[in-house]
């Protein structure tokens, strides 16, 4: 890789990717624009959460045999109908699922699983097949194809996913607006912006470089002021995975014109003693999400937003010997909106009589799928020229 090419892949110490027209044009919505600008807020649980004990077959004696240990029992669960339940951490999951908010999308997978979480994790947030390798990421191509600035796609991390870089365009990672601007009033920073004549630059190395820390300076204040236009009182709970939600909201309900925002919940690889970190991580994640989806419906913005819930694969049916679970493939991905056309189970339970030769779920819904539908019915793009092939449509938006 050439050295400039390097830069323009690398990351800012501030978490904002370096890309000169990344600040470029910031774009904000007057109040009554708000109405009907769709966004949408990517979760994935990394490490490969656990579908069968997050939504949970409950009356099914397959489930219970394969799982002496960590099955849950009924009284852990929160009562979907006679056959499913929630795991009873994600009691603000199953309110809004009671509204009518939530569509479980069961069986999602692709063909020829892979098992390892990189290469899974790249597929995923590639959209490509499993003997394909691409280097831009399924929201990147949107932005080459649809717009025009890399904050039309922000991820609230240090470091830039696969997902968010695009051929020409690469989204932008952004842990903290604050952070970022404290960075730019460094005294080691504002020498070098004052000392340095952008026209005399090449654009090679570090020229590009300099010219690129010329562009966040003269931009970042603007960033800073515009990202206070709202600040929430919503009560979020105390934890990292939480605040990168209340960045996304506060961008969300501020106008910043960005449609895809993408955020992780790591620590889900539970192959020893998983019952107690699955469902301590379950519970951040619902009362995350519901303390965000609370601060979008005072705000009036839930019924624009879609927030879609995935890991890049599932766990094992079979308990391994330490009462955890393996690597596994298909999985459930949960779909929380205010304007859902089909809210409840979407389809078939997973098939405990049918497993693969490893013993895992066999897909049915191929998860590009559920990109088209998000691509195509949400954001209204040519969800085809991005995917690369055409996938069915689902009918949950």
């Amino acid at each position: 890789m050439k050295r400039r090419d390097f830069l323009k892949q690398s990351v800012f110490a501030s978490g904002m990717t370096l890309v000169p027209s990344f600040l470029k044009g910031m774009e904000f919505l007057s109040a009554h624009q708000l109405s009907g600008y769709k966004n949408v807020i990517i979760i994935q649980l990394s490490g490969g959460n656990d579908g069968l004990n997050s939504i949970i077959p409950i009356s099914n004696d397959i489930y219970h045999s394969l799982r002496p240990s960590i099955a849950k029992k009924k009284t852990e669960t929160i009562k979907i109908t006679n056959d499913l339940a929630f795991n009873d951490n994600l009691k603000e999951i199953k309110e809004l699922y009671d509204k009518g908010e939530v569509s479980i999308i069961n069986n999602v997978g692709y063909p020829n699983p892979n098992r390892s979480h990189f290469r899974s994790t790249d597929i995923w947030q590639s959209a490509c097949d499993t003997n394909q390798y691409l280097h831009t990421g399924w929201i990147g191509r949107y932005l080459d194809a649809n717009c025009q600035h890399s904050y039309q796609a922000i991820e609230v991390d240090n470091s830039l996913s696969l997902a968010m870089k695009g051929k020409s365009i690469n989204g932008m990672a952004i842990s903290d607006p604050d952070r970022l601007y404290r960075t730019t009033q460094e005294p080691l920073f504002k020498n070098l912006i004052s000392t340095t004549q952008k026209e005399m630059l090449d654009d090679d190395n570090q020229g590009y470089l300099y010219k690129t820390m010329l562009e966040t300076y003269s931009s970042v204040s603007h960033i800073h002021s515009t990202s206070k236009i709202y600040r929430t009182t919503a009560e979020y709970p105390q934890n990292p995975f939480a605040k990168s939600l209340k960045t996304i909201s506060n961008f969300v309900i501020s106008g910043l014109k960005t449609r895809v925002y993408y955020t992780s919940l790591g620590g889900f690889d539970s192959h020893a003693n998983q019952l107690s970190s699955q469902d301590r991580l379950l519970k951040i994640y619902s009362k995350s999400v519901g303390a965000l989806v609370s601060d979008l419906k005072k705000n009036n913005r839930f019924k624009d937003t879609l927030i879609l819930t995935f890991s890049e694969f599932g766990r094992r049916v079979k308990q391994n010997g330490s009462k955890g679970t393996d690597h596994g493939a298909a999985n459930n991905v949960i779909v929380i909106g205010g304007s859902l056309k089909k809210a409840g189970v979407y389809n078939e339970l997973p098939n405990l009589f049918d497993l693969d030769k490893n013993g895992d779920i066999k897909y049915s819904i191929d998860f590009r799928s559920i990109y088209a539908t998000i691509l195509g019915n949400w954001l209204e793009v040519d969800d085809q020229s991005i995917l690369n092939k055409k996938f069915e449509k689902l009918r949950f938006v």
